[in-house]
């Protein structure tokens, strides 16, 4: 492999290319830019590193759901 184009939802957002035993993610968009340089053991992993990204933090429950002020 020299090089793959990385789609999110249809849009390409980095690459990735060889980088000794692994792949090394280059982002073409800002929004992916925190995984800039990133390396993944597959295109697999580095779809789902972005996948990740998109959902954001876990979302917690209040913690004081209910209760009177």
């Amino acid at each position: 492999m020299s090089k793959q184009v990385i789609e999110f939802n249809g849009e390409p957002v980095g690459v990735v290319v060889p980088d000794q035993d692994r792949l090394k993610f280059l982002a073409v968009k800002y929004h992916v830019w925190a995984l800039d340089a990133q390396r993944f053991e597959s295109v697999e992993e580095a779809q789902a590193a972005i996948r990740s990204l998109f959902a954001g933090p876990p979302k917690r429950a209040a913690a004081h759901q209910g209760m009177a002020a």
